[in-house]
């Protein structure tokens, strides 16, 4: 996994050649990408005419550098007082800071929320997943008349109490015989 070294070098020098001072490092293999950086040095070596390329300009201008380089600019020009420049760059590093910690929040709720969404959705198919298996090996227990151990029991009750015995049909006389 890369990590770059932030270098002021000879524009003449190979790319991993000897270079005139490390001002930084940058370890894009993480979230948020990890920049460590000599702010003073780097916007010294902007002052004094160095260039940099295309990926070390969008880091500086990440970090606040192209812009406190713009700001000394026009302290050297006459054009702003270094307080008034101080306290432009202290409200843009205010303003960066809130908009970073706006980010991580968005990230880390985003985060959860689909962390909670699989949770979600591993519970339905854990479900489903039980429920089939409990169709599967559901045994269908038949109907029992009677457990062995309570029919003598029901026997003795029966003996010892005496039913009286329904008079014979014979003896009732019927319903069509009474109506008339």
């Amino acid at each position: 996994m890369a990590i770059y070294d932030i270098v002021v070098a000879e524009s003449k020098s190979p790319r991993d050649g000897k270079y005139i001072e490390k001002i930084g490092s940058y370890n894009p293999n993480i979230d948020p990408a990890r920049i460590v950086l000599q702010a003073d040095r780097a916007v010294h070596w902007l002052m004094v005419g160095a260039q940099p390329s295309d990926t070390t300009r969008s880091i500086f201008s990440h970090e606040g550098i192209m812009l406190k380089k713009h700001l000394q600019v026009g302290v050297v020009k006459g054009a702003i007082t270094q307080e008034a420049a101080d306290a432009k760059f202290a409200d843009w590093k205010e303003g960066k800071a809130s908009r970073v910690a706006g980010t991580a929040d968005t990230k880390d709720q985003a985060k959860d929320k689909a962390r909670q969404e699989r949770l979600a959705a591993e519970q339905k198919v854990s479900a489903a997943r039980a429920e089939a298996i409990a169709a599967k090996y559901k045994v269908e227990e038949p109907v029992a008349e009677a457990p062995a151990e309570e029919a003598p029991a029901a026997e003795t009750a029966a003996e010892e109490t005496p039913v009286a015995e329904a008079p014979a049909a014979a003896d009732v006389p019927s319903t069509d015989e009474t109506a008339a």
